[in-house]
Protein backbone atom coordinates (compact mmCIF):
# COMPACT_ATOMS: atom_id res chain seq x y z
CA UNK A 1 0.00 0.00 0.00
CA UNK A 2 1.22 3.53 -0.91
CA UNK A 3 0.89 6.05 1.98
CA UNK A 4 -0.10 9.42 0.74
CA UNK A 5 0.37 12.82 2.79
CA UNK A 6 -1.33 15.53 0.71
CA UNK A 7 -0.21 19.48 1.14
CA UNK A 8 -2.40 22.33 -0.24
CA UNK A 9 -3.92 25.04 1.38
CA UNK A 10 -7.25 24.85 -0.86
CA UNK A 11 -9.86 22.59 0.94
CA UNK A 12 -11.18 21.64 -2.07
CA UNK A 13 -7.90 20.34 -4.07
CA UNK A 14 -7.03 18.02 -0.98
CA UNK A 15 -10.73 16.82 -0.81
CA UNK A 16 -10.36 16.12 -4.84
CA UNK A 17 -7.08 14.24 -4.42
CA UNK A 18 -7.73 12.05 -1.57
CA UNK A 19 -11.19 10.71 -2.93
CA UNK A 20 -9.14 10.06 -6.56
CA UNK A 21 -6.26 8.56 -4.61
CA UNK A 22 -7.95 6.62 -1.34
CA UNK A 23 -10.55 5.15 -4.87
CA UNK A 24 -7.69 2.98 -5.43
CA UNK A 25 -6.66 -0.45 -3.98
CA UNK A 26 -2.91 0.12 -3.52
CA UNK A 27 -3.40 3.84 -2.64
CA UNK A 28 -4.21 5.42 1.00
CA UNK A 29 -4.18 9.03 1.94
CA UNK A 30 -2.91 9.06 5.37
CA UNK A 31 -2.66 13.02 5.66
CA UNK A 32 -3.49 15.96 4.99
CA UNK A 33 -1.57 19.87 5.55
CA UNK A 34 -2.69 23.23 4.77
CA UNK A 35 0.57 24.97 5.15
CA UNK A 36 4.44 24.02 4.94
CA UNK A 37 5.04 23.56 8.35
CA UNK A 38 2.35 20.86 8.90
CA UNK A 39 3.19 19.50 5.98
CA UNK A 40 6.74 19.24 7.21
CA UNK A 41 5.05 17.78 10.91
CA UNK A 42 2.68 15.53 9.16
CA UNK A 43 5.74 13.64 7.01
CA UNK A 44 8.38 13.58 10.22
CA UNK A 45 5.09 11.87 11.79
CA UNK A 46 3.58 10.02 9.32
CA UNK A 47 6.85 8.64 7.57
CA UNK A 48 4.36 8.39 3.92
CA UNK A 49 5.81 7.18 0.96
CA UNK A 50 5.09 10.29 -1.14
CA UNK A 51 4.18 13.69 -0.22
CA UNK A 52 1.92 16.00 -3.15
CA UNK A 53 3.48 19.32 -2.08
CA UNK A 54 1.99 22.82 -3.19
CA UNK A 55 4.30 25.79 -3.30
CA UNK A 56 2.15 28.30 -2.33
CA UNK A 57 1.51 27.87 0.93
CA UNK A 58 1.26 30.47 4.29
CA UNK A 59 3.37 30.01 7.55
CA UNK A 60 5.80 28.01 5.01
CA UNK A 61 6.26 27.80 1.48
CA UNK A 62 6.57 24.25 -0.36
CA UNK A 63 9.87 25.01 -1.47
CA UNK A 64 11.37 25.53 1.93
CA UNK A 65 8.88 22.37 3.41
CA UNK A 66 10.36 20.25 0.51
CA UNK A 67 14.26 21.06 1.35
CA UNK A 68 13.64 20.34 5.11
CA UNK A 69 11.97 17.34 4.38
CA UNK A 70 14.55 16.24 2.01
CA UNK A 71 17.57 17.16 4.51
CA UNK A 72 15.78 14.96 7.09
CA UNK A 73 18.12 11.47 7.13
CA UNK A 74 14.90 9.75 8.62
CA UNK A 75 12.94 10.89 5.53
CA UNK A 76 15.04 9.71 2.93
CA UNK A 77 12.84 7.12 1.76
CA UNK A 78 9.88 9.84 1.38
CA UNK A 79 9.42 11.41 -2.16
CA UNK A 80 7.92 14.45 -2.68
CA UNK A 81 6.49 15.82 -5.67
CA UNK A 82 5.39 18.95 -6.13
CA UNK A 83 1.92 20.97 -7.27
CA UNK A 84 2.13 23.68 -10.22
CA UNK A 85 0.23 25.69 -12.12
CA UNK A 86 3.10 25.49 -15.59
CA UNK A 87 2.75 28.73 -16.05
CA UNK A 88 2.96 30.63 -12.88
CA UNK A 89 5.20 28.49 -10.21
CA UNK A 90 8.68 29.74 -11.14
CA UNK A 91 10.37 27.75 -8.24
CA UNK A 92 9.68 24.15 -9.46
CA UNK A 93 13.45 24.36 -11.02
CA UNK A 94 14.86 24.78 -7.58
CA UNK A 95 12.68 22.63 -5.90
CA UNK A 96 13.99 19.85 -7.97
CA UNK A 97 17.42 20.64 -7.46
CA UNK A 98 16.33 20.81 -3.49
CA UNK A 99 15.53 17.22 -3.09
CA UNK A 100 11.63 17.30 -5.06
CA UNK A 101 11.08 13.96 -7.22
CA UNK A 102 9.21 15.57 -9.65
CA UNK A 103 6.49 17.80 -10.13
CA UNK A 104 2.34 17.26 -11.23
CA UNK A 105 0.67 20.50 -12.90
CA UNK A 106 -2.49 20.65 -11.15
CA UNK A 107 -4.55 20.36 -13.79
CA UNK A 108 -3.66 17.17 -14.99
CA UNK A 109 -5.74 14.38 -15.79
CA UNK A 110 -6.82 12.02 -12.97
CA UNK A 111 -5.30 8.62 -14.31
CA UNK A 112 -1.94 10.86 -14.43
CA UNK A 113 -2.21 11.55 -10.83
CA UNK A 114 -2.53 8.32 -9.74
CA UNK A 115 0.39 6.92 -12.33
CA UNK A 116 2.25 10.09 -11.23
CA UNK A 117 2.34 8.64 -7.08
CA UNK A 118 2.98 5.34 -8.54
CA UNK A 119 5.93 6.28 -10.48
CA UNK A 120 7.38 8.29 -7.83
CA UNK A 121 7.46 5.42 -5.55
CA UNK A 122 9.06 3.30 -8.38
CA UNK A 123 11.61 5.70 -8.75
CA UNK A 124 10.33 6.50 -13.12
CA UNK A 125 9.60 9.62 -14.38
CA UNK A 126 6.59 11.43 -13.64
CA UNK A 127 4.05 12.06 -16.20
CA UNK A 128 4.54 12.85 -20.05
CA UNK A 129 7.91 13.55 -21.16
CA UNK A 130 6.73 16.61 -23.08
CA UNK A 131 5.51 18.05 -19.93
CA UNK A 132 8.59 17.40 -17.90
CA UNK A 133 10.81 18.85 -20.87
CA UNK A 134 8.55 22.40 -21.10
CA UNK A 135 8.91 22.98 -17.86
CA UNK A 136 12.22 21.98 -17.19
CA UNK A 137 13.96 23.65 -20.28
CA UNK A 138 11.72 26.75 -19.62
CA UNK A 139 13.52 27.34 -16.25
CA UNK A 140 17.04 26.17 -17.54
CA UNK A 141 16.74 28.80 -20.28
CA UNK A 142 16.51 31.50 -17.89
CA UNK A 143 19.52 30.04 -15.68
CA UNK A 144 23.11 31.10 -16.10
CA UNK A 145 24.65 29.28 -19.09
CA UNK A 146 25.95 26.24 -18.37
CA UNK A 147 28.77 24.89 -16.45
CA UNK A 148 30.10 21.38 -16.84
CA UNK A 149 28.40 19.35 -13.79
CA UNK A 150 30.59 17.82 -10.93
CA UNK A 151 31.38 14.33 -11.82
CA UNK A 152 30.76 14.87 -15.47
CA UNK A 153 33.74 13.71 -16.51
CA UNK A 154 33.85 10.63 -15.12
CA UNK A 155 30.73 9.57 -17.71
CA UNK A 156 31.42 7.49 -20.55
CA UNK A 157 30.39 8.49 -23.45
CA UNK A 158 27.14 6.38 -23.27
CA UNK A 159 26.13 7.13 -20.76
CA UNK A 160 26.23 10.75 -21.46
CA UNK A 161 24.49 9.66 -24.43
CA UNK A 162 21.82 8.01 -21.95
CA UNK A 163 21.70 11.20 -19.38
CA UNK A 164 21.22 13.24 -22.20
CA UNK A 165 18.20 11.29 -23.22
CA UNK A 166 16.31 10.86 -19.66
CA UNK A 167 17.15 14.96 -20.01
CA UNK A 168 14.34 14.76 -23.12
CA UNK A 169 12.33 12.96 -20.69
CA UNK A 170 12.37 9.21 -22.32
CA UNK A 171 11.91 6.39 -20.06
CA UNK A 172 14.18 3.91 -19.79
CA UNK A 173 11.70 1.34 -22.11
CA UNK A 174 12.02 4.48 -25.04
CA UNK A 175 15.85 4.97 -24.11
CA UNK A 176 16.48 0.91 -24.51
CA UNK A 177 14.36 1.47 -28.60
CA UNK A 178 16.28 5.05 -29.27
CA UNK A 179 19.81 3.16 -28.41
CA UNK A 180 19.11 -0.11 -29.77
CA UNK A 181 19.82 -2.11 -26.34
CA UNK A 182 17.72 -3.94 -23.61
CA UNK A 183 15.67 -1.65 -20.79
CA UNK A 184 17.64 -3.96 -18.27
CA UNK A 185 21.19 -1.93 -19.95
CA UNK A 186 19.28 1.51 -20.38
CA UNK A 187 18.32 1.23 -16.30
CA UNK A 188 22.42 0.30 -15.86
CA UNK A 189 23.41 3.57 -17.35
CA UNK A 190 21.04 5.41 -16.03
CA UNK A 191 21.65 4.21 -12.45
CA UNK A 192 25.60 4.52 -12.79
CA UNK A 193 25.18 8.11 -14.11
CA UNK A 194 22.96 8.86 -10.82
CA UNK A 195 25.86 7.03 -8.56
CA UNK A 196 29.05 8.98 -10.80
CA UNK A 197 26.95 12.47 -10.24
CA UNK A 198 25.61 11.67 -7.05
CA UNK A 199 22.12 12.30 -8.19
CA UNK A 200 19.12 11.49 -5.45
CA UNK A 201 17.00 10.68 -8.55
CA UNK A 202 16.00 11.11 -11.91
CA UNK A 203 14.62 14.45 -11.88
CA UNK A 204 17.61 15.53 -10.83
CA UNK A 205 19.86 13.67 -13.64
CA UNK A 206 17.21 15.81 -15.61
CA UNK A 207 18.26 19.35 -13.97
CA UNK A 208 21.92 18.05 -14.40
CA UNK A 209 21.68 16.92 -18.25
CA UNK A 210 20.29 21.00 -18.88
CA UNK A 211 22.74 22.38 -16.21
CA UNK A 212 25.45 20.76 -18.04
CA UNK A 213 24.81 21.80 -21.24
CA UNK A 214 24.32 17.71 -22.47
CA UNK A 215 20.77 18.88 -22.65
CA UNK A 216 19.51 22.92 -24.41
CA UNK A 217 16.18 24.30 -23.60
CA UNK A 218 14.21 23.53 -27.08
CA UNK A 219 15.92 20.49 -27.88
CA UNK A 220 12.89 17.88 -28.41
CA UNK A 221 15.06 15.11 -28.86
Amino acid sequence: MTRVVLADDQVLVRAGFRALLDAQDDIEVVGEAADGEEAVRQVSRLEPDVVLMDIRMPVLDGLAATRRISEDPALGRVKVVILTTFELDEYVFEAIRSGATGFLVKDTEPADLVRAVRAAVAGDALLSPGVTRRLIAEFAARSKEPAMAAGLEQLTEREREVMALVGIGLSNDEIARRLVVSPLTAKTHVSRAMVKLGARDRAQLVVFAYESGLVRPGWLG
